[in-house]
């Protein structure tokens, strides 16, 4: 092996191993525009090489991230330097997710820049949960500089995070001077620094709320009593993350030392100081005070708040059963609780508060008091439900561009289907679907009557190619008893039964003659005579129809009615063929495996590369079906986790020779004559790759429709092919 070749297989291996790395890679040239990315790039950006080299990769830049990202990134390649930046970058699904982007300047010998190499690192996850903290820890600092009283939020260790602004206020220092080592030297009282020190030491090594008094130097110069109570907070493992502390003036108590340790005066000259919603309960949960404001907000007296039965009177009635429940199950674990609820107001309007318990405990450690803080939420509410809806337009519209139903696809041609179908599905308008046998044209029937006001009622499909011609209009109109030989009973058709719902005809174009005076006739009036009647009945049906035959060809040929063909014709939607749309196939080939292997119990995690390039390759002459097939036998004899096809099924039949198109083109003059030469190529075959019914572009069950109609016997070719 030469040395050339040599490298040339060592760069193969790197690309192979940077493709397999689960995560973004890529490479750019030094004027910026991307040379090289790897698999994982297109796989989750779902658009292909073409798409995102050279400058075609800030089609996946959230447009607000845009003009940041190419700012920063014409700043690093100008520096030549190494730097990082985090920016959002769109999925295949259309769903955007925060990425760090890191990139860096490889020089040569000579230390000239020739290439750009970059990492895509996906911290969505890490940026939602970063702005939740922010959030959480924004909203605590609200809440706390609300409450006139001196609140210090601490970490696991004991180390001051926050204090509220009560606090700054009170001892006239800044947050800078909080945090700092010697605060504690600088704040208490030097008879009472080694007492709180080892009280406070041994409170937070023992994990459990603990109190302690002290005296605190005032702004003023002057050293005061405080009650400093301390409550941690614990995930769900148990581990304190948090200690919550709130200091307490009982510097008249301490002084007056016969007092208790609030009096039931004070007490209510501090709440109804204190411009929020206050309330204190008894152990049990009885209401023994509530502040002015909260008097004032809710419009109760002292005496409806205190007899009991306020919660229907105070709250809305949605939420006066779970709140009750919520909150006996609190008062009796007797830790710190918070809850959720809509306040009535005294005009009648109901606003969310969020209420804070906080218990009280004397030196046994018995709960002698709970003290209960308001505080409006509405607004925060409010933002939360918008946010909500926002998410739920997001995934309404990934769902029609990608999931429309059971209709797999985000191609534009696609696209533009489903705005058709968006567009005239709340309407009655009669829709014709056009497209080639095997395109999906039911499921587009069945998305346009699920968003449709008839919805709840019933999708009633008739195959019209499908049903001999003398049982066709039975089919669809019904009959009365002996109105043929064998009708022995009275039977309702099609029409009667889609009554208030939607009727799909599909394979319209097969309808013979006299069926088409009687369907016009329904459109028209809105009303038929079932065979064998002359009393007409009245329906209410919605009538969406479906054919691969080119209708307007069959006028000119006079195979079908010209005024039906208009009156069909109101709302035509053209259904792409796979061939047209081949950016879709992935999504299908990953939605038929998976809907395979839970059928089949297997479990296929990866597709061949070379696999889906054969399937994007391939023309698809029986479209979306043929595909189906295809996946599922693929499934069936798989042994492996990696999901691969044999090229020999995708060989293409030479369906586009003048020979085809001809036969295609007089089939409606020389049906017999068209018929009996495909079934002789076919060998009797009808079905299949290439049987005859694909030799004519049509469906299987049409052809075996015309067969039985002409009088054909499709057994003779099979003879001949055995002789």
């Amino acid at each position: 092996m030469s040395t050339t070749e040599g490298q040339s297989l060592a760069t193969q291996k790197l690309r192979a191993f940077i493709d397999s790395v689960l995560a973004i890679a890529w490479s750019a040239l030094p004027d910026g525009s991307l040379d090289f990315i790897n698999q994982q790039f297109r796989d989750y950006t779902g658009l292909s090489l073409d798409q995102l080299i050279g400058w075609e990769w800030k089609s996946v830049v959230h447009p607000d991230d845009i003009h940041k990202l190419a700012a920063w990134w014409q700043d690093v390649r100008q520096s030549q330097q190494a730097g990082t930046t985090e920016k959002r970058l769109r999925r295949f699904d259309g769903a955007y997710r925060w990425f760090r982007i890191a990139a860096a300047p490889v020089h040569d010998e000579q230390a000239n820049l020739v290439r750009w190499c970059g990492i895509n690192t996906d911290i969505d996850d890490l940026k939602c949960s970063e702005q939740k903290y922010r959030q959480e820890a924004e909203d605590l600092r609200t809440i706390t500089d609300a409450i006139r009283q001196s609140i210090a939020v601490l970490a696991g260790d004991g180390t001051i995070l926050y204090v509220n602004q009560v606090f700054q206020e009170t001892t006239g220092l800044t947050m800078r001077e909080v945090n700092d080592k010697t605060l504690h030297k600088r704040v208490f009282h030097p008879d009472d620094l080694d007492r709180v020190l080892a009280e406070r030491r041994e409170g937070l090594s023992r994990g459990t709320p603990f109190e302690y008094e002290a005296r605190l130097l005032m702004k003023d110069g002057q050293y005061r009593w405080w009650l400093i109570q301390y409550n941690p907070l614990k995930d769900e493992h148990g581990h304190i993350i948090r200690w919550y502390g709130a200091g307490t003036y009982i510097d008249d108590r301490k002084r007056a030392e016969q007092e208790l340790k609030r009096s039931e005066a004070d007490l209510r000259t501090l709440i109804d100081a204190v411009r929020q919603y206050v309330t204190v309960l008894a152990p049990d949960g009885k209401v023994l005070y509530t502040n002015r404001v909260a008097l004032d907000l809710t419009g109760l007296t002292v005496g409806e708040v205190s007899d009991g039965g306020f919660f229907p009177r105070a709250f809305h009635p949605d939420d006066v059963d779970r709140v009750r429940a919520e909150r006996q199950e609190n008062l009796l674990r007797g830790t710190p609780f918070d809850l959720q609820m809509r306040l009535r107001f005294r005009n009648g309007q109901y606003r969310w508060h969020l209420f804070q318990y906080n218990p009280l405990v004397d030196e046994s450690g018995q709960i002698i008091r709970w003290y209960c803080t308001a505080t409006d939420i509405d607004d925060q509410k409010k933002t939360e439900e918008r946010l909500r809806n926002e998410n739920l337009v997001l995934r309404e519209e990934i769902d029609r561009f990608s999931m429309f139903e059971e209709i797999v696809g985000s191609s534009k041609p696609m696209r533009q289907v489903l705005e058709q179908v968006e567009k005239v599905a709340p309407s009655d308008s009669t829709v014709l679907i056009l497209g080639e046998t095997g395109t999906g044209k039911e499921l587009i029937a069945r998305a346009l009557h699920r968003r449709s006001k008839r919805a709840t009622r019933a999708f009633i499909r008739v195959n019209c190619g499908a049903i001999p011609q003398s049982l066709i209009a039975s089919e669809l109109f019904g009959h009365e008893k002996g109105a043929f030989t064998g009708a022995l009973q009275r039977r309702v058709g099609r029409f009667e039964a889609a009554d208030g719902g939607t009727l799909f005809l599909d394979e319209i174009g097969e309808l013979p003659m006299e069926t088409q005076i009687a369907l016009l006739r329904v459109l028209q009036e809105r009303e038929f005579e079932r065979v064998g009647s002359n009393h007409p009945v009245k329906v209410d049906v919605r009538l969406i129809t479906a054919t691969n035959r080119d209708l307007q060809s069959a006028v000119a040929a006079g195979t079908f009615r010209q005024d039906l063909f208009y009156r069909l014709n109101v709302f035509p939607i053209a259904v792409p063929p796979l061939r047209e749309r081949a950016e879709d196939i992935p999504l299908l080939v990953e939605y038929f495996i998976g809907r395979y292997c839970n059928t089949a119990g297997k479990n296929i995690r990866n597709i061949r590369k070379d696999t889906l390039e054969a399937l994007r390759a391939y023309p698809w002459p029986g479209n979306i079906r043929e595909l189906q097939n295809v996946v599922e036998r693929a499934v069936i004899l798989s042994e492996t986790d990696t999901f691969s096809v044999d090229e020999s099924w995708l060989m293409r039949e030479p369906t586009d020779s003048p020979r085809s198109h001809e036969a295609l083109a007089g089939l409606a003059d020389r049906e017999l004559e068209t018929i009996e030469a495909a079934l002789a190529e076919s060998h009797g075959r009808i079905g299949g790759p290439s049987g005859a019914a694909a030799r004519l572009g049509i469906p299987r069950q049409t052809l075996e429709s015309k067969i039985q109609r002409l009088g054909i016997d499709k057994y003779r070719h099979k003879s001949a092919k055995s002789k």
